[in-house]
């Protein structure tokens, strides 16, 4: 079985192709700036510009033939509505080329179920993105939520604080160099609620210390990186002694944080709970994830073809717990 996967949720578009459990191919290329955070209609027509050329160098990749694909499937949501427009039409597109049927994937989910691939069996997984913090395990039929952000994603927190510092999008990776130059760490709000975080607060206050010019800017992101960090590994802590779990699986783009990797590792070691993390390429956004959630969807019996696929559309506001997971039964 051949699926090829489409993900277009915010900056990136990507194809990817699965077979047989196997990733054959994984292309992307993501929409950035030199100065200022994401703007939605400047990434979907970048999504459009790029996307039939995405698409050749992905079945180019796998050497499988467009004849031998049987499913599509589509990032459904959550995600930018204009960027997922881009995907969606694209699928229906290939789907009426190719007399295939589509299979809606929920982004958020194959965060999850493409931990797979790294042996993690039944794990807690904390999904740290732009727009997206939650802790999620499937239980009683459903990926459930046991704790999320209550304002802003930790990864568009992070990507403001370095458009406040006059940084361009995506702002981690250079955050996350300077905090390795960090030196003092300074005081900062710590914001845990239950099982929930909330970002805002601290944002204003980095905010406030970045323009007094008292501190430094590696002090700010070494300071900004251990606090939020720690209420990421301490509500994620909660969730396997909830759940009684003992796999913690890391996901999202902001999960390629070496020290947000090192945190977990501690916390897992020190709980005797097994820590899995993709490799770079399955964090951040990406289609083979679409693909491989879809190819185990569709074996299950899921899929929309003939008049069905025009009824289609996106969910820009889709809940992971909003799933169906008829394929788990």
């Amino acid at each position: 079985m051949i699926v090829l996967g489409i993900e277009s949720t915010a900056h990136t578009f990507g194809i990817g192709i699965v077979g047989n459990g196997k990733i054959l191919s994984n292309v992307k290329k993501s929409y950035t700036t030199e100065k200022g955070g994401i703007i939605p209609m400047d990434a979907a027509k970048h999504h459009r510009d790029n996307k039939e050329s995405i698409y050749s160098e992905a079945l180019k990749n796998s050497g499988v033939d467009e004849s031998k694909i049987d499913a599509i499937a589509v990032s459904q949501g959550p995600g930018l509505a204009p960027c997922l427009l881009q995907g969606m039409g694209f699928a229906k597109e290939l789907s009426r080329k190719l007399g295939k049927p589509i299979v809606p994937v929920n982004h958020c989910v194959a965060h999850l179920e493409i931990g797979r691939v790294t042996g993690a069996k039944d794990p807690v997984m904390l999904y740290a993105s732009g727009a997206n913090t939650q802790i999620i395990a499937y239980a009683s039929g459903k990926f459930r939520v046991f704790g999320e952000t209550l304002d802003i994603g930790v990864g568009n927190f992070i990507d403001t604080f370095a458009r406040y510092a006059g940084m361009g999008f995506p702002g981690g990776p250079a955050i996350e160099k300077l905090a390795q130059q960090g030196k003092n760490f300074l005081e900062i709000p710590y914001k845990v609620k239950g099982m929930d975080i909330a970002l805002s607060g601290i944002l204003t206050n980095l905010r406030q210390k970045l323009e007094s010019k008292k501190h430094s800017l590696p002090d700010l992101a070494f300071s900004l990186q251990e606090t939020v960090f720690a209420m990421l590994v301490e509500v994620s802590e909660r969730a396997l002694a909830h759940t009684e779990k003992k796999e913690l699986l890391l996901g999202g783009g902001v999960a390629c944080n070496g020290r947000l990797q090192e945190m977990c590792k501690i916390m897992c070691k020190e709980r005797g709970a097994r820590f899995f993390c993709p490799e770079k390429q399955f964090l951040v956004d990406n289609a083979a994830m679409i693909a491989f959630l879809g190819e185990i969807m569709f074996k299950s019996g899921i899929g929309f073809k003939g008049k069905e696929i025009e009824s289609l559309d996106i969910k820009p506001r889709q809940r992971t717990d909003d799933v169906e997971v008829s394929w788990r039964k």
